[in-house]
Protein backbone atom coordinates (compact mmCIF):
# COMPACT_ATOMS: atom_id res chain seq x y z
CA UNK A 1 0.00 0.00 0.00
CA UNK A 2 1.61 3.32 -0.67
CA UNK A 3 1.91 5.85 1.74
CA UNK A 4 0.07 9.39 1.20
CA UNK A 5 2.71 11.15 -0.52
CA UNK A 6 4.30 8.54 -2.44
CA UNK A 7 0.29 8.00 -3.81
CA UNK A 8 -0.16 11.43 -5.03
CA UNK A 9 2.91 11.09 -7.18
CA UNK A 10 1.28 8.00 -8.69
CA UNK A 11 -1.34 10.25 -8.91
CA UNK A 12 0.44 12.97 -10.36
CA UNK A 13 1.59 10.38 -13.18
CA UNK A 14 -2.15 9.78 -13.61
CA UNK A 15 -3.15 13.44 -14.23
CA UNK A 16 -0.13 13.59 -16.75
CA UNK A 17 -1.17 10.59 -18.85
CA UNK A 18 -4.76 12.09 -18.67
CA UNK A 19 -2.85 15.59 -20.13
CA UNK A 20 -1.48 13.83 -23.05
CA UNK A 21 -4.64 11.85 -23.64
CA UNK A 22 -6.50 15.28 -24.03
CA UNK A 23 -3.42 16.61 -26.03
CA UNK A 24 -3.79 13.85 -28.12
CA UNK A 25 -7.53 14.45 -28.84
CA UNK A 26 -7.75 17.70 -29.15
CA UNK A 27 -5.25 18.12 -31.40
CA UNK A 28 -7.18 15.51 -34.25
CA UNK A 29 -10.36 17.55 -33.39
CA UNK A 30 -8.91 21.39 -33.24
CA UNK A 31 -9.84 23.90 -36.64
CA UNK A 32 -7.21 26.14 -35.63
CA UNK A 33 -3.97 26.86 -35.01
CA UNK A 34 -4.70 28.92 -31.38
CA UNK A 35 -6.04 25.32 -30.45
CA UNK A 36 -3.08 23.62 -31.57
CA UNK A 37 -1.03 25.82 -29.39
CA UNK A 38 -2.84 25.17 -26.68
CA UNK A 39 -2.51 21.68 -27.11
CA UNK A 40 0.89 21.66 -27.31
CA UNK A 41 1.08 23.59 -24.12
CA UNK A 42 -0.77 21.07 -22.58
CA UNK A 43 1.37 18.04 -24.22
CA UNK A 44 4.70 19.75 -23.25
CA UNK A 45 3.58 20.56 -19.45
CA UNK A 46 2.10 16.96 -19.68
CA UNK A 47 5.52 15.50 -20.07
CA UNK A 48 7.50 17.60 -17.69
CA UNK A 49 5.11 16.97 -14.57
CA UNK A 50 5.47 12.99 -15.33
CA UNK A 51 9.42 13.41 -15.64
CA UNK A 52 9.70 15.17 -12.01
CA UNK A 53 7.08 12.27 -10.59
CA UNK A 54 9.50 9.85 -12.20
CA UNK A 55 12.02 11.91 -10.63
CA UNK A 56 10.75 12.07 -7.22
CA UNK A 57 8.97 8.25 -7.49
CA UNK A 58 13.04 7.14 -8.11
CA UNK A 59 14.26 9.21 -5.09
CA UNK A 60 11.99 7.67 -2.73
CA UNK A 61 12.44 4.69 -4.21
CA UNK A 62 16.93 4.71 -3.32
CA UNK A 63 16.14 6.15 -0.03
CA UNK A 64 13.61 3.13 1.11
CA UNK A 65 10.42 5.45 1.24
CA UNK A 66 8.42 3.45 -1.54
CA UNK A 67 6.34 0.95 -0.36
Amino acid sequence: MPTPNNDNLLQVRELAARMLELAELGDRHRDDASCGILYGILRDTAYRLRKLADEECEKHRLLGKWQ
